[in-house]
Formats: C-alpha cells, sequence, structure tokens
C-alpha cells in the first residue's frame, strides 16, 4: 500500500498559502473600510525625529491587593520593587514571601504552585522556573491604559452560577 504522493502534499500546500494570504488581505481591507481606529503605539509621527521621552510612570504603592482582571492572572505587586536584588544568586521577594517568613512579614504567601517542579514532584524550596518573580507578576502603574479595555466579566452579563436556578 502506498501513502500519499509527494505531488499532492506539494498541491494541497499550494492552495492553503495563498488562501491564508487572501483571508489576511481580505480582513485587512474589511477593518480599514469599517473606519475603525487603529491606536498609534508607536513613537514620533516622523521617523527619526527626536521626542523627549515620556516620565517615568509613578508606581502604586497603597499595599492594597488589587482586583484580578481575568482568571489565572498572576497578581499584581502592590508596592515598589526599585532596588530589590532578582537575579541568580538572590531573590529579595522570598525574604518576605517565602513560606516560613509570612508570618513575621505579614505578606501573603507564594502560590504551593511555585513550590512543584515541572514533573508534578513537590520541592522543599522555590522551584527554579518559578524563581524569577518578575516574568509573571508586575508592579502596578499608575498610568492610562493605551487603549480603551471592553472587557466585561461573565457575572456583569447576566450568568449565574450552577444550580442558582
Amino acid at each position: 500500500m502506498r501513502g500519499p504522493s509527494r505531488l499532492r502534499l506539494n498541491r494541497r500546500s499550494l492552495l492553503v498559502v495563498p488562501a491564508a494570504f487572501l483571508f489576511a488581505l481580505f480582513a485587512t481591507i474589511a477593518a480599514v473600510s469599517q473606519d475603525i481606529p487603529i491606536p498609534p503605539l508607536h513613537g514620533a509621527e516622523q521617523p527619526m525625529e527626536l521626542t523627549p521621552a515620556p516620565p517615568f510612570p509613578r508606581w502604586v504603592v497603597d499595599d492594597q491587593r488589587k482586583m484580578r482582571a481575568y482568571p489565572e492572572q498572576p497578581p499584581v505587586i502592590p508596592h515598589s520593587i526599585e532596588g530589590y536584588q532578582l537575579s541568580v544568586n538572590a531573590n529579595r521577594c522570598l525574604s518576605c514571601h517565602r513560606r516560613e517568613f509570612t508570618e513575621a512579614s505579614g505578606a501573603p504567601m507564594i502560590s504551593v504552585t511555585h513550590y512543584i517542579d515541572r514533573n508534578g514532584q513537590m520541592l522543599g524550596d522555590v522551584s527554579p522556573r518559578r524563581y524569577f518573580c518578575t516574568a509573571c507578576h508586575v508592579p502596578q502603574a499608575d498610568t492610562e491604559p493605551l487603549i480603551p479595555n471592553i472587557f466585561r466579566d461573565m457575572s456583569e452579563m447576566g450568568a449565574r452560577p450552577a444550580g442558582s436556578e
């Protein structure tokens, strides 16, 4: 029994690539024809024009936990981390958030998922792949959003928990 011929696979790929290109082209034309404003997310109007750098944002430092914007979002850091050392040899975040230091510091303990390695084994210390906190957690800045957010939570749309009827 013979497998599919090379010629058939090549013909199939020759049809898929132009179809994908045409779809992207028509989607772009449709967006432009509807006059959807595309926000400028770049710098100066004229390339190579010198413009002053925007000021550094003010960090929110009220130490209040923020509501998460979506399920499974890593919590934001509600305090300044300027000057924190975060390297292979030192992690200042762990001096307050590690399991054994939370009672004295009053800081929330890092999730138990941070103590599990990639094979699902529980470790005695923070997993190396979870060691660099700022890969997922960011400090909250007091800035305007680049684009408007029209996200609505399911509860705002009238969704009710199962069995609540």
